[in-house]
C-alpha cells in the first residue's frame, strides 16, 4: 500500500499531516537518488570488468612465478645450464683482465684429460696447412717431413654432423736440426673441439629457436655424437663474452640516430635463495625505419622496470623517443631542458577503442577506429616517399584529419560520463595529444611503436619454452645475443650464417675494424670504410 494513502487514514491535524507528508517525500527522494547512484556505479563497474575481460581473452598470459621446489628435472636443468655459462664467462673475463692467469689457465686447459674422441663414423674434411716455403729459413736447404700434427674440430650442418681434420705436416732441416710447421689455426675458443659452425648452431638454437641445451644434447645423441650440457654451457658462456664488443658497438651506432622506439617485456628470473622467481625486464631500443641509416635493435636486460634504466642506457642522448604511457618514461620528458622529446603511439591509442568495441560493440569506439584507420591509410600512401614528400603529404592530409579528430574527441568526451571504459579511452588520447600529433608535423617520425613490439614478440613467445632466465648475468648474455640476431634479421641476414662467419673471423680480427663484423647491410658497412 502507498505510504501517502496510509497517511490519509491516520487521524492527524492538518499541520502535523503536512509535516509528515514533507518528511515522507524527502525520504522517498533520497532513496531514489541513492538507488540511481548505486545503479550508475554498478553500470560503470560492469563496463570496466567487461572491457578487462575482453582484453584478457585477447592476450594470453604466461606463468609469472615458478617455485624452485616444484620444478621438473628438465626445468631444473635449465637452471643448471644458466649457471655454468656464467662460470665460463667469468673465467674468460678474468683471463682477459690478467694476462698471467690467462697463460696459466690456457696451459691447464690443454692438459685436461677425459675428452672423448670424435666419432669415427662422421665424414672428415681435411684441411692441409703447408708452410709457405719448403726451404729452411736459416740455411736455405730443403725441408723433410718428419710427422704430422693432427687436430680435429666438430662441425655441423643442419641435421648433419661432420669433422674438420686439420693436418699440419712438420718439416725438419737435417742440417741445422730445426722443425717447421704451420701454427694451429686461431679459434674463438682456444683449444676447443667445436668449429665455428657448431658454435653457431648451438647459439642459434638456444637463443633464436629457444631450445634449452638439454634438447640440443638429445639432438646430437640421435646422431651418436656426445655433447654434454656442461660442455654446451661452457661454449655459450664464452661465446656470449666474445660477442659483447659487437653488441656494444651496435648500441653506439643506434644512439647516433635522432629517433628511437623503446619498449620492455617482463622476464622471469630465478631467485634460488627464495625458492621462486622474480620479475626482471628486457628493454628494447630500436632505430627508426623512416630515417636513413642501419636498422638496429638493442636489448638491455635489467632487474626492474624503473625509468632510471632507460635513463642509464640513453645517457645524454638527444632526440625523439617513441614510448607508451608507462610512468617510468615520464622523467625523460619532465625537465624543462630535457634532451628527449616524447612521441605518442597511435597503436596504443587505437587498442583501447578496439577493446571497447570488442566488449560491447560501442558505436563511439567504432567511429574512433574509423578515424584512426584513416590516419594509417595516409601513412600507407606515403610509405615509399622521400622524407620531404611524406612531410608534404602529412601536411595536406594527416594534419586536417587530426584536427577533425580532436574536435570530435572533445565533443564526445563532454557527453561521456566519468569512470567508464569510454571515458578512459578518450582521456588517454586527449591527455597525450601533443605527443600523438607530433609525427604529422614532420616527414621522418613514425606513427606508432609497432616496429619495436614486432621485434620483441618472438622473444615473448619463446618464453613459453625456457620459462625463466637463471641469473642476471644469463639475462645480460641473452640480451647481447638477441641484439645481434635481431639486428641481423632486420637487415635481411641469416643469423646462423652471419654468426658462423663472424666466429671464424673474430679471433684474428683487428679492433679498429670491428664495424665490418656487425650484422648490418653490406652497403652500410661499405660506407663505414669510406
Amino acid at each position: 500500500m502507498n505510504l501517502l494513502t496510509q497517511l490519509d487514514q491516520l487521524n492527524l491535524d492538518a499541520d502535523t499531516k503536512l509535516q509528515v507528508v514533507d518528511l515522507v517525500q524527502a525520504l522517498l527522494l533520497n532513496q531514489s537518488q541513492q538507488a540511481q547512484q548505486t545503479i550508475h556505479f554498478q553500470e560503470t563497474k560492469i563496463q570496466a570488468l567487461t572491457l578487462e575481460l575482453a582484453h584478457l581473452r585477447r592476450i594470453r598470459f604466461g606463468k609469472k612465478n615458478e617455485a624452485l621446489s616444484a620444478l621438473s628435472p628438465s626445468q631444473l636443468s635449465l637452471f643448471e645450464e644458466s649457471m655454468l655459462p656464467d662460470i665460463a664467462a667469468i673465467e674468460v673475463e678474468i683471463e682477459q683482465l690478467d694476462s698471467t692467469l690467462k697463460a696459466d689457465t690456457a696451459k691447464s686447459q690443454r692438459s685436461r684429460a677425459g675428452r672423448q674422441p670424435l666419432p669415427d663414423h662422421l665424414p672428415r674434411i681435411e684441411h692441409r696447412h703447408e708452410p709457405a716455403s719448403c726451404q729452411c729459413g736459416q740455411c736455405g736447404r730443403d725441408l723433410v717431413k718428419i710427422r704430422e700434427d693432427i687436430t680435429e674440430q666438430l662441425d655441423v650442418e643442419p641435421a648433419r654432423f661432420f669433422v674438420h681434420r686439420h693436418i699440419r705436416p712438420q718439416y725438419a732441416c737435417q742440417s741445422c736440426e730445426t722443425v717447421i710447421a704451420e701454427p694451429v689455426p686461431p679459434a674463438v675458443i682456444d683449444g676447443g673441439m667445436a668449429a665455428p659452425g657448431l658454435l653457431a648452431w648451438v647459439i642459434t638454437n638456444k637463443y633464436l629457436n629457444h631450445l634449452p641445451l638439454y634438447r640440443l644434447e638429445q639432438i646430437a645423441a640421435r646422431e651418436q655424437v656426445t655433447l654434454s650440457r656442461s660442455t654446451l654451457a661452457e661454449w655459450v658462456g664464452r661465446i656470449g663474452f666474445a660477442l659483447q664488443p659487437l653488441a656494444d658497438r651496435l648500441a653506439w651506432h643506434l644512439l647516433q640516430g635522432s629517433t628511437l622506439h623503446v619498449d620492455e617485456t617482463p622476464v622471469a628470473q630465478l631467485d634460488p635463495g627464495g625458492g621462486k622467481t622474480r620479475k626482471a625486464y628486457l628493454w628494447a631500443y630500436r632505430s627508426n625505419d623512416l630515417e636513413p641509416g642501419p636498422r638496429i635493435i638493442v636489448f638491455d636486460y635489467q632487474a626492474g622496470r624503473s625509468g632510471r634504466h632507460a635513463q642509464h642506457f640513453l645517457q645524454n642522448w638527444q632526440g625523439h623517443l617513441l614510448v607508451d604511457d608507462y610512468a617510468g618514461y615520464k622523467a625523460l620528458f619532465s625537465a624543462a631542458a630535457s634532451p628527449c622529446i616524447e612521441l605518442g603511439c597511435w597503436a596504443h591509442a587505437r587498442r583501447k577503442f578496439f577493446d571497447l568495441h570488442q566488449a560491447n560493440a560501442s558505436g563511439m569506439a567504432w567511429e574512433a577506429l574509423q578515424r584512426i584507420s584513416a590516419l594509417y591509410a595516409i601513412e600507407a600512401e606515403g610509405k615509399h616517399l622521400s622524407i620531404e614528400d611524406r612531410q608534404q603529404l602529412r601536411a595536406d592530409k594527416s594534419l586536417p584529419a587530426l584536427h577533425a579528430l580532436h574536435d570530435w574527441l572533445m565533443q564526445t568526451r563532454s557527453q561521456t560520463a566519468n569512470g567508464g571504459g569510454s571515458a578512459k579511452a578518450l582521456d588517454y588520447i586527449l591527455r597525450r595529444w601533443p605527443a600523438l600529433i607530433r609525427y604529422a608535423q614532420t616527414g621522418h617520425l613514425p606513427i606508432d611503436n609497432n616496429p619495436v613490439e614486432n621485434t620483441i614478440r618472438p622473444i615473448a613467445i619463446g618464453k613459453k619454452n625456457w620459462l625463466f632466465t637463471g641469473s642476471e648475468r644469463a639475462g645480460q648474455r641473452a640480451a647481447v645475443i638477441q641484439t645481434l640476431f635481431g639486428t641481423a634479421q632486420l637487415n635481411g641476414l641469416d643469423p646462423a650464417a652471419w654468426l658462423a662467419d663472424t666466429l671464424t673471423k673474430l679471433p684474428t680480427w683487428p679492433n679498429n675494424r670491428i664495424d665490418e663484423l656487425l650484422p648490418l647491410t653490406p652497403a652500410f658497412i661499405q660506407s663505414l670504410k669510406q
